[in-house]
């Protein structure tokens, strides 16, 4: 069973194209909301806290989810902190639940920094999901009611969507949505093949 990572930059559309995977019957690991689930853990708190202070924390001892965006979207250093922190568990958390998958012949990891975080090296192919830089900004600024400068920011913390596109080994191009459904399928069955031909 093939695992498959799935990224794009932020705004590209990735959690759309997954569903119509999902669709398909394919597993699909979200590792963006696994990140968040980590989050809530206790011991990463403490941890968190310990690597940003107690000012990231709620009165009731949470994360302060707003305050940590800020920090590490200012930062490239904060960020590689914090995800020093979630991606080992989030890696370890993929693996045992690509074991426990059966039945199809490939699973499929969503996450917005793959290439970032050095990941793509545990896969067996890299799909990555792009759409023209201002739809990007434009969705982002409607679904999350940011400020452009905001999204522009977070941008500045990822990869630059050429060079995902040139790494990858699968391109769904998400700027027009009748033209994604015949490429996941496309990508689905070739999948498929390569399964079945390891």
């Amino acid at each position: 069973m093939l695992k498959v990572g799935l990224t794009g930059n932020i705004g590209s559309g990735k959690t759309t194209v997954c569903k119509v995977f999902e669709l398909l019957d394919v597993p699909v690991y979200h590792a963006d909301e696994r990140g968040k689930f980590f989050l809530e853990k206790t011991e990463v708190i403490r941890e968190v806290a310990a690597a940003f202070g107690q000012e990231v924390l709620t009165p009731s001892r949470q994360i302060d989810r707003k305050k940590l965006a800020s920090i590490v979207f200012e930062s490239p250093e904060a960020l590689k902190k914090l995800n020093a922190i979630i991606h080992p568990r989030v890696r370890e958390d993929f693996e045992k639940w690509h074991a426990m998958q059966s039945g199809c012949n490939y699973t499929l990891q969503e996450a917005a920094i793959l290439f970032e975080s050095g990941h793509y090296r545990f896969f067996d192919a890299i799909i990555v999901v792009a759409a023209p830089r201002k739809e990007r900004i434009q969705r982002v600024c409607n679904r999350d009611g940011v400020s452009e400068n905001e999204v522009i920011k977070r941008m500045d913390n990822q990869l630059a969507q050429e060079e995902k596109v040139q790494r990858a080994d699968f391109v769904i191009y998400n700027h027009d949505p009748h033209m994604v459904l015949p490429r996941v399928l496309e990508i689905h069955d070739q999948l498929k093949n390569l399964s079945s031909a390891k």
